[in-house]
């Protein structure tokens, strides 16, 4: 079999094996597994997502996750503890798009570099922190904007507990949509703990740290110490941080064992052999759910973006399904419109907050994220179909799209249908430079794309014929027991508006949303806006 090299491995070229079923193939799904994917896989590419938000290298998750299962076993953990290591090593990052929007305007546009910079000081002191936001925040910026991002920073001293919280939270509640249990979930809810008791988002201490999230911090950091200086200099972090940030046990462990070697072979394979049995597959029912959890996981990567891709997913499901498309094709054009953007998250969230025209480089960073989502889940050998159809969203009848300039014999139904949803999605949606267009003007934007050959005529006519129609036959629902006037609240604090600014926008007094604000947190339970604008998009309240 030949393949293609890219900067997230190989990825088989596309191609039908003898024993998977031909409506396997359309549904994203492999016959000889029973057409359930390993969840381990969809975890395994979560962790390239996250790798790709925190500014790390492809693959440190995962040989995060290796050298997590190694301590576990040297400290003699039984096999459900080491199994909730192998998950929480692969998603200790999950919440790590809960913030997005403001770690690019803190630091000037790039978060990722921001993350990178920030990650080996992250366990270390609180001097070791400032030390690092002062040498690294807006780095590449001029000297007068610099300043001015420095001293935003410096005037916010609770920005880093809200962000890490928010990250806790976020991740907790993706995790539960993941089909995770009780000891992950956990663990990810307390992500950031620290041994001393000085960690987040509870400052727990010493035992009542879940024991995953102890492991795991200690193998995260010899790894990240490792591959930035040397074995002698991580040796020593370790030693230093120990009884502070990490477990004395794990660091001992690690004194013990030493760290890891090289890795030879497939990451990707040694960290799929190294899951302690059971090994679990989705269902179904399971895998959508889990799909829609990574669309918002990628969503909340920009207020203007939250929900999205439900809406794409929904919207293109409906209209394959109009087009009369079979039963297989319409899931998998469904799938591949919950996680079409989830490569998005490797493009810096100053580039999709930006409120005027994109220059060629971040038009270039935006164009990369369809192919960032094609290699993130193309790893998943269940999954590489859905990925195929997500990765071509942005392609165009006559080459004219991206990323591989496709032309329309290389553009399966599924494809075009998915294309045409997310075009009129796009259009409906308010965005950092414009407002959202009426749906005439969409209409004749899609009437134009056809006209010059860059969008199938019949998709567009299917996307139409349900958007026509869909808005009348909608139910009415309460979730949580939201009034209307709540979920006004909620729909414009899912998009960034401040307290201030909903106030403005609804005519009412200050004081007035933030009791709104109270109920809506406390109905929906959550504590941080991260997480409400999470459960909007989970309810489909911002359609």
């Amino acid at each position: 079999m030949t393949s293609r090299a890219g900067p997230l491995g190989r990825l088989p070229e596309r191609r039908v094996a003898r024993d998977v079923h031909p409506a396997a193939i359309l549904a994203g799904v492999d016959a000889a597994t029973d057409g359930r994917p390993r969840l381990t896989e969809l975890l395994a590419a979560t962790s390239l997502a996250t790798d790709l938000v925190t500014g790390q290298p492809i693959e440190h998750a995962l040989r995060t996750c290796l050298f997590s299962v190694d301590l576990a076993r040297t400290l003699d953990l039984d096999a459900a503890t080491t199994a909730d290591v192998h998950a929480v090593a692969l998603l200790r990052f999950l919440g790590c798009t809960a913030d997005v929007p403001e770690m690019a305007q803190l630091a000037g546009g790039d978060n990722l570099a921001l993350m990178a910079a920030m990650g080996p000081a992250a366990m270390g002191s609180a001097a070791d922190d400032l030390r690092t936001l002062l040498r690294s925040l807006g780095r590449g910026l001029s000297l007068p904007r610099r300043a001015v991002l420095l001293a935003r920073a410096l005037t916010d001293p609770g920005g880093a507990e809200r962000s890490l919280s928010a990250h806790c939270e976020v991740g907790a509640r993706l995790a539960v949509r993941l089909g995770l249990g009780d000891g992950v979930v956990r663990s990810l809810a307390h992500a950031y703990e620290r041994w001393d008791g000085r960690g987040l988002p509870d400052r727990l201490a010493g035992e009542a740290i879940p024991l995953p999230v102890r492991v795991v911090v200690v193998a995260r950091d010899a790894v990240l110490w490792q591959r930035l200086t040397n074995d002698g200099t991580a040796l020593d972090v370790l030693r230093r941080r120990r009884g502070r940030a990490y477990d004395p046990a794990v660091v001992d462990a690690v004194l013990t064992r030493g760290l890891p070697a090289e890795a030879g072979g497939s990451v990707w394979d040694d960290v799929l052999r190294a899951e302690p049995e059971p090994v679990r597959r989705l269902g179904t029912d399971a895998l959508e759910r889990a799909l829609a959890a990574l669309g918002d996981f990628a969503d909340l990567r920009s207020r203007w973006t939250v929900g999205r891709s439900g809406r794409v997913a929904r919207l293109a499901g409906a209209a394959a399904r109009a087009a009369g498309c079979p039963a297989a094709e319409i899931t998998l054009v469904q799938r591949a419109g919950a996680i079409a953007d989830l490569g998005a998250v490797g493009v810096p969230g100053g580039v999709w907050a930006s409120p005027r025209p994109l220059d060629v480089a971040a038009a270039e960073q935006v164009r990369l994220h369809a192919y960032l989502t094609e290699r993130v889940l193309g790893r998943c050998g269940g999954l590489r179909p859905v990925a195929a159809v997500a990765g071509a969203h942005h392609e165009r009848l006559d080459g004219s799209g991206y990323h591989r300039g496709s032309t329309a014999p290389q553009l399966s139904p599924a494809a075009r249908v998915l294309a045409v949803a997310d075009v009129w999605s796009a259009l409906g949606e308010a965005r950092a430079h414009r407002p959202p267009r009426p749906a005439a003007e969409a209409r004749a934007v899609l009437a134009a794309e056809v006209t010059a050959g860059r969008l199938d005529r019949s998709a567009v006519r299917a996307v139409l014929d349900v958007t026509g129609a869909g808005g009348r036959n909608l139910p009415e629902h309460r979730p949580a027991g939201l009034s209307d006037r709540e979920e006004e609240v909620l729909r414009l604090l899912a998009r960034g508006a401040t307290n201030q600014q909903v106030a403005r926008r609804l005519g009412i007094s200050v004081k007035t949303v933030g009791r709104h604000v109270e109920h809506v947190y406390a109905k929906t339970g959550v504590s941080s806006r991260a997480a409400a604008a999470l459960f909007a998009a989970e309810n489909g309240l911002l359609g």
